[in-house]
């Protein structure tokens, strides 16, 4: 296929046969002041130069999971993560994250290794009060109980015993599980003191080991996996005394764990790595897995660019590292946000596991082993011919220079796509990363091209993907997206805050840009945003700020008008690390006009009176064009592909993914704003009548069908949920798919929602109305709550049209849950507390989740989980036998999907978009909001969507019927399809649904 290069970005040449990438999109250029810098940092990424087999295993994170589905499974999968440390069995240092029940949901796609702290069977930190247990109990074996009087064994060995039986009888993967028996002895646990402890911590090793594998030879397991020593940091002189006395006693660990915890460990980690390789050589050890089961601190967390520093260290050693545990559980340790969204943390993590499957290759950066400075990871996926370069950390502008662009690979040119991932915050919810700069067909000379990306500031993380020249339109994002620093605002009675990222050596979280915004405390405090749209639409306004420990509410006025209330969820705040820095986002849509606006931001409404918990610091302000859905495209290149399914280059669908049936799988992780139904749109081609088989977060929810051989566009209405969906794709027949779409569409389709107040109430379910003061999210200020403690406790639901049928639905519910069990100083015990639904009179439950932590009663979030109903008219019970459940604000229960999948065939010419100032005339064609239309008569600046209008919606499905549209209009004979029944008209009719016996339609035979 021959085409034209067409550069999305100004194009220039520096030196022999190199392509530069310039000038970007407004929403893309760099902060102000930043475009004065002369020099740029300079990343160097030779293709040519493979330094082994990519590993993934800094994706790990230690207590990142809580209970079943705390964090959900499109996070968990998404994320990539590889290796995870839990709680033992029995174990009581944390209320959630046993081992044992988090292994399916870990393990299911990309889980590796499943390491258990054993000493987490105590409550208390230190572990035991800091000290060595001795011999003051008797364990029950079976059940981990003990009483208070000794039996002549040492009380860990019992505890290791009672772990070990644990794993080896109940799990179904004992061998993918890693024994850690000490965590941090050097530190308060048990040996701190080396020159009196430390013989006996080396008896101890030898005795523990010794009990965990006379279990597993008992259960005929081999050789149980344990690591070890566990130090708070690399101690060189404890790690040469212990290997030295494992090799002799034959106890040497099969994983070396220790940690690298502070700002310093970036500049020194590589180092330490190095000393302890140099010590086995030393001693003529063979080489140990390695594993730093915790790395980072708080300011790392959530932040796409300190996050790409510490893995491309690890990425670079081979080797598995655990983001450490500063806050809670189940929360992938702050990177990721709300109940089942991203935050740009997460971003990092999934761009860094989508380079499975790939060689890492050489990376320059300007320094190495240097604190908070640019540093990349390059890889090379031969077999799908494609490259990608992962950087952060840097806060010049990017010159990423390219070398050995092989032509085998490659050919004589390429594609390039940038995206780019901003700070968050750990409860601020970051949608799909934008493209934010492309080039196509650029040529490729010696094998080298540079190109040079602004950087929004050193938090920002990027990805840069390449590939040779693909069958598609590579382009920026075109929806409109405008965003601001608080800072940058114009302010009245608040004050701007310097954030350190140094400040208590690490331990804070970060503000985008280093500063936030703070003392917004007063009736007069305001943030005033002069920003300019490009049309007449719907904007969603979203503020990126910390509401510590409390729901709270800010006015949002435009132009001086009041347009809405902006209301926050409760964000962490259990002491001055997270206090008005755990930051999360608020979302708000307005209708806008064509031009510039005052988007003001203020404490008050009426000027005089301070709105509920409105001190709540502002860290950045954006605007999107929602109007359209938000249609957001997944293309081929960034897809999981899986078991076969590979790029494809053959001319025609170049960069496409084939999907050639059996297991072949490409894995989509899609964003939704908002819970409800999205038009998810697959574009594809087939050499023959075929199927593709959609899957959202593990139910398969349609069938899209080609009626023969061509490329097709097919479009599901499905229900998603809030935030990330794991969407699969296969098929059984064969396809080649060239990206995937999804589109929020506002059809409410036949769910049902209740308000969980006006549902039936059994037991002692009660009502809890939140006063005004509370500055609560809750919808109608009112909850249920005393929910559970037993079935007889609980919130029922009638069952009505739309969901009456037996089958699968997903059930949405608005939840508080700010249950702890016990106390310590910055780790929150926090409670996952479970919810049911049953079908009334069944024995069995249809469905569960565990619902994780928001802070305060008075805060609700929003979880979307599955339910399985062998009924169609029992009502649906709320609760929970065995415990509490979390208390209840609304309810939703929606089908899958909505109407029948429709294909359409693409090809010939390309329809153009709606442009309210293009003059059209009967018969014309143009797209708009994701459909076709066709237009009736004489139009201009009317918008497609009014059923009475100029505009003729077209839909079509795979067998060529059409599909009934409100807007359409059918002559009589015409035969149409509407929710899976073929329908004739008796007559004209147009906006008539069909269903009606005495209307326009009747049933088709």
């Amino acid at each position: 296929m021959t085409r034209t290069p067409r550069w999305l970005a100004v194009a220039a040449t520096l030196g022999l046969g190199t392509g530069v990438l310039g000038a970007v999109p407004a929403s893309a250029q760099p902060y102000p002041g930043q475009a004065e810098q002369a020099d740029v940092d300079v990343l160097q990424v030779d293709l040519a130069s493979a330094t082994g087999d990519f590993r993934g295993g800094a994706s790990g994170a230690l207590y990142g999971l809580g209970d079943d589905g705390a964090p959900t499974q499109a996070l968990i999968n998404g994320a990539h993560v590889t290796n995870v440390s839990q709680k033992a069995p029995f174990g009581t240092q944390h209320p959630s994250g046993d081992a044992l029940q988090i292994e399916d949901g870990f393990f299911d796609k990309h889980g590796q290794d499943l390491y258990i702290y054993v000493q987490d069977y105590y409550p208390d930190w230190p572990y035991h009060g800091g000290q060595r247990p001795g011999d003051t109990r008797t364990y029950d074996l079976a059940t981990g109980e003990f009483t208070d009087t000794p039996n002549g064994t040492w009380d860990f060995l019992e505890v290791t015993r009672i772990v070990a039986e644990a794993v080896a009888t109940e799990s179904d993967r004992p061998g993918d599980y890693v024994f850690i028996p000490f965590n941090e002895p050097d530190g308060g646990n048990w040996y701190a003191n080396w020159s009196t402890l430390g013989q006996t911590f080396l008896e101890d090793w030898d005795a523990v080991h010794g009990v965990i594998q006379e279990v597993w030879d008992a259960h005929g397991l081999g050789d149980a996996r344990i690591g070890g020593p566990g130090d708070t940091r690399w101690q060189p002189e404890r790690s040469e005394a212990f290997l030295q006395h494992t090799m002799a006693s034959g106890t040497v660990p099969d994983v070396f764990i220790w940690h690298e915890l502070g700002i310093d460990n970036l500049a020194t980690f590589r180092g330490n790595y190095d000393a302890y390789r140099a010590l086995e050589q030393r001693l003529g050890l063979e080489s140990l897995h390695v594993n730093v089961t915790e790395w980072g601190m708080l300011r790392d967390m959530s932040t796409p660019g300190q996050l790409i520093q510490w893995f491309s260290i690890m990425e670079d050693l081979k080797i598995d590292g655990q983001v450490a545990y500063w806050n809670y559980a189940g929360n992938l340790s702050d990177n990721s946000a709300r109940a089942n969204a991203a935050n740009g943390g997460w971003w990092m993590f999934k761009w860094y596991g989508d380079l499975e499957g790939s060689q890492t290759v050489a990376v320059t950066p300007p320094a190495l082993n240097a604190v908070d400075t640019l540093q990349g990871i390059g890889a090379l996926d031969v077999d799908n011919r494609r490259a990608t370069v992962l950087y952060g950390g840097g806060s010049k502008d990017v010159r990423v220079d390219l070398a050995g662009l092989d032509p085998a690979v490659f050919g004589g040119a390429v594609d390039v796509e940038v995206r780019e991932v901003r700070l968050t915050g750990a409860e601020g919810v970051a949608a799909t990363p934008r493209v934010i700069q492309v080039a196509q067909d650029v040529a490729v000379a010696d094998g080298e091209l540079a190109l040079t990306v602004p950087t929004y500031d050193r938090y920002a993380g990027y990805q840069v993907v390449i590939t040779p020249a693909q069958d598609r339109e590579v382009a920026v994002d075109a929806v409109f997206h405008a965003s601001v620093e608080a800072e940058d605002t114009a302010l009245t009675d608040a004050q701007v805050y310097t954030q350190d990222p140094e400040q208590g050596g690490g331990w804070k979280f970060l503000a985008s840009h280093g500063k936030d915004v703070g003392s917004f405390n007063r009736a007069t405090s305001r943030a005033d945003w002069t920003v300019e749209v490009p049309r007449d639409g719907t904007y969603r306004f979203e503020v990126v700020g910390a509401a510590p420990g409390v729901p709270g509410r800010h006015a949002l006025f435009v132009d001086d008008a009041h347009a809405g209330t902006v209301q926050y969820a409760a964000d962490l705040a259990l002491n001055a690390t997270s206090r008005w820095q755990y930051r999360g986002s608020a979302e708000l849509e307005v209708a806008l006009t064509a031009g510039e606006h005052v988007l003001s931001l203020r404490a008050s409404e009426d000027g005089a009176t301070l709105l509920p918990n409105a001190d709540i610091t502002l860290d950045t302000f954006a605007l999107t064009d929602v109007t359209d859905g938000e249609p957001t495209t997944y293309p081929a290149s960034t897809l999981r592909l899986e078991d076969g399914a590979v790029l494809t280059w053959a001319d025609g669908t170049r960069g496409w993914a084939a999907l050639p049936g059996g297991d072949a799988r490409a894995d989509a992780y899609v964003h939704a704003a908002s819970t409800g139904y999205h038009d998810v749109t697959v574009t594809y081609a087939s050499t023959a009548a075929s199927t593709v088989d959609v899957t959202v977060n593990g139910a398969p929810v349609a069938t899209l069908e080609a009626p023969g051989a061509g490329t097709w566009s097919s479009t599901a209405r499905l229900h998603l949920a809030h935030g990330i969906n794991e969407v699969e794709l296969r098929s059984p027949t064969g396809a080649v798919v060239r990206d995937l779409t999804t589109r929020a569409t506002g059809d409410p389709g036949a769910a049902l929602v209740v308000e969980a107040e006006d549902a039936q109430l059994r037991g002692n379910a009660r009502v809890t109305t939140y006063a005004a003061s509370t500055g609560s999210n809750a919808s109608g200020s009112a909850g249920v709550g005393s929910i559970g403690q037993g079935r007889e406790n609980a919130v029922v639901v009638d069952r009505a049209p739309g969901v009456d049928q037996p089958g699968t639905y997903a059930v949405t519910v608005r939840f508080a849950n700010a249950e702890v069990s016990g106390s310590h100083d910055y780790n929150p015990q926090v409670v996952d507390r479970r919810l049911d639904v049953w079908e009334q009179g069944a024995q069995e439950s249809s469905g569960y989740a565990y619902l994780r932590y928001t802070y305060a009663w008075t805060s609700f979030l929003e979880r979307t989980f599955l339910v399985e109903l062998g009924s169609g008219d029992a009502s649906l019970e709320f609760g929970r036998a065995d415990g509490w459940a979390p208390d209840l604000d609304r309810i939703e229960i929606a089908p899958l999907s909505t109407g029948a999948p429709t294909t359409v065939p693409v090809g010939g010419e390309e329809l153009a978009t709606w442009d309210p100032t293009t003059v059209y005339v009967e018969g014309d064609r143009v797209t708009h909001g994701g459909a076709e239309w066709v237009a009736s008569w004489w139009t201009q600046r009317q918008e497609p969507g009014d059923p009475v209008g100029p505009w003729q919606q077209i839909r079509t499905d795979a067998d060529g019927t059409a599909v009934w549209t409100a807007s359409r209009v059918f002559a009589a004979g015409d035969l149409v399809r509407h929710d899976g029944v073929v329908y004739e008209a008796r007559w004209w009719t147009r906006n008539q649904v069909p269903g009606d016996p005495d209307g326009p339609w009747m049933r088709h035979a």
